[in-house]
């Protein structure tokens, strides 16, 4: 890989044409495909910038989910392949973007210092040859795509027939990336989704080349090891490789957050460390079982990448990583909202972030999906669901319809974010107090009302920053904007350009100096000990069963706590003050779950 960092998924609309910002600088970066409204609207937008023809796909036409997103993909591999053909056929004497490319690389690449060296050349001939094989050098950034597996609405057509099961969300949005002649990954994040893995086994796209090579991978985004190991074998004994494993931290990170049962990140990444040569010598019997049964055999073993993010914020975290679990590359989400030189952030919400204070960054219940969902107070999208409530006109217009869940109230499923679901739910809830049912002198009661009207509408408020970005929102469309990013951003006070993050990232400047800002370890634990404080004072009277799983997250919190302070050594080494330091939180944080058992 050209960096050792990438662009994960951020939201739908904040990541949704980063390829055509970064990939021409080799940086790697991940698009969202759930909503295919918004990647043939932005499909629109960039092939009028780019003079492209634009044949609109309408929602009428057969597999046209599929079909939109196939067009997207392929147009922005079209502007990079576009963007690498110049970088290629320019001159360093004419084009500053080439230079851009060789001095955002870091140190670790041999480009890097061949181009250091054709800098401080000044014989011509030799300065020529340079150029020429610095060229050859230049490889754009993956296009790599994510799909949340459990995200898959059935759908109908249009007289309201039931569709075949490969016409669902997550199916289709598969089939639109593998019909594409984008060459990278799937991300496949939420758990998992046994149809559309078993699915993805009949593509032959993912199979493998001769030389064990692929040009549709597998990557799967995992919380811990044995998720790992579950599901790559299940595609094993299926014929599909996993060619990454994108472990992110269960609670610090941007977006949903699954939290593991007190499994810190630390501990997960020792597991895979641990396990990495085992792991694949377990899957490659599996896998080339199933191959067999399909009459392929392949020349040599495919790799696997190990890759890790969530909360890392300095260039110490990022090489400590890199070194000391022999990770491939690290996942850098959240600080690059406020850098729009890579993503798709409208001007207001990007003042706001910029000028935000650690609390306006909190662990809600506002997603649909019932999963914790990092939000952010002062986005517009907030501002407008409290206005809602205030004037007793709770929830949202479902339009889009790709987080239905419920059934409660109809037939047929309907969002915990909808106006509908949310008048019927509060209005259950008055009957259930007329009837004395509940205490009307209990607080409760104001805690469930505020528990159903804070799910806010993803679907349209995720998608709007780009509308707004780009001036495109359509007359009288929903242009309030929800944003997910994780608690790390409030550490980064304004607005960068990408040469400054990327220095950042590689140590060649620091973005947090003298910011007050504790080891991305141990602002994970923080938010451990605040997620289990929230389930005990939620469970004040818990029964046997969850007075194990008390215990056992306070047992593993501490198990974690006790490892970091083995790896104080590798992880500081000479810094003596920053380890004291480090070493004294962690005592803090034992002494607290200790008192508490």
């Amino acid at each position: 890989m050209t960096h050792t960092f990438h662009i994960p998924v951020l939201g739908l609309a904040f990541s949704i044409d980063s390829p055509i910002k970064v990939a021409q600088f080799g940086i790697s970066s991940a698009v969202s495909i759930v909503d295919d409204e918004l990647t043939e609207r932005l499909r629109e937008y960039h092939s009028k910038q780019h003079k492209l023809e634009f044949i609109e796909i309408s929602k009428k036409e057969s597999d046209a989910r599929a079909k939109r997103l196939t067009a997207y993909l392929d147009m922005m591999q079209d502007i990079i392949d576009k963007q690498v053909s110049t970088l290629k056929s320019s001159q360093f004497s004419n084009n500053e973007t080439l230079h851009h490319y060789f001095k955002l690389l870091p140190k670790s690449n041999p480009a890097y210092h061949l181009y250091q060296q054709y800098l401080s050349t000044e014989d011509s001939t030799q300065k020529e040859k340079l150029e020429s094989t610095l060229k050859e050098m230049i490889q754009p950034g993956e296009i790599d795509v994510n799909i949340m597996s459990k995200v898959d609405k059935a759908n109908k057509d249009e007289e309201g027939k039931l569709l075949e099961s490969i016409f669902s969300d997550a199916t289709s949005a598969l089939r639109g990336y593998t019909n594409s002649k984008v060459k990278s990954s799937v991300v496949l994040s939420a758990g998992m989704n046994p149809k559309l893995y078993n699915y993805l086994s009949e593509i032959p796209e993912f199979l493998p080349n001769n030389d064990g090579t692929f040009n549709k991978k597998v990557c799967l985004k995992v919380s811990d090891y044995r998720s790992a190991n579950i599901q790559a074998k299940y595609l094993a004994k299926k014929g599909v490789w996993v060619s990454e494993f994108r472990v992110e931290s269960g609670l610090n990170c941007g977006g949903h957050a699954f939290a593991t049962d007190g499994y810190l990140l630390g501990p997960i990444l020792e597991e895979f460390k641990q396990n990495r040569r085992q792991l694949i010598e377990e899957l490659l019997p599996i896998y080339s079982k199933a191959l067999a049964a399909k009459g392929i055999t392949v020349d040599q073993s495919p790799t696997q990448r190990i890759t890790a993010q969530g909360g890392v914020g300095t260039a110490e975290e990022q090489q400590f990583l890199l070194e000391y679990y022999q990770l491939d590359s690290i996942g850098w989400g959240s600080p690059f909202l406020l850098v729009p030189e890579a993503t798709t952030v409208d001007d207001q919400t990007l003042e706001a972030l910029a000028t935000a204070d650690k609390e306006d960054f909190y662990l809600s219940g506002a997603s649909p999906l019932g999963i914790p969902f990092h939000n952010f107070r002062k986005s517009t999208a907030e501002a407008q669901r409290e206005e809602r409530v205030n004037r007793n006109r709770a929830g949202a217009p479902c339009t889009k319809k790709y987080l239905v869940s419920n059934d409660d109230f109809s037939s047929e499923p309907i969002c915990t974010a909808s106006r509908v679901y949310q008048h019927t739910k509060l209005r259950e809830l008055e009957l259930l107090q007329e009837l004395d049912f509940l205490d009307p002198n209990n607080n409760d009661i104001e805690k469930l009302k505020r528990e159903i009207t804070e799910k806010t509408c993803l679907c349209e408020g995720l998608a709007a920053s780009a509308y707004l970005k780009y001036d495109i929102a359509k007359r009288k469309e929903n242009t309030a904007v929800a944003i997910c990013p994780g608690p790390n951003t409030a550490y980064f006070n304004r607005v960068y350009s990408l040469t400054e993050m990327v220095d950042h990232i590689y140590g060649r400047t620091d973005l947090l100096k003298d910011i007050d800002r504790s080891s991305f370890f141990i602002n994970e634990l923080r938010l451990y000990l605040e997620y289990l404080d929230k389930y005990c004072v939620n469970n004040n009277n818990p029964d046997d069963k969850k007075k194990n799983y008390i215990d056992s997250f306070r047992n593993q919190l501490i198990n974690g706590i006790n490892y970091y302070k083995g790896i104080a050594d590798d992880l500081y080494g000479d810094n003596i003050s920053s380890k004291i330091a480090f070493l004294q939180e962690l005592d803090s944080a034992q002494d607290r779950l200790t008192k508490e058992n």
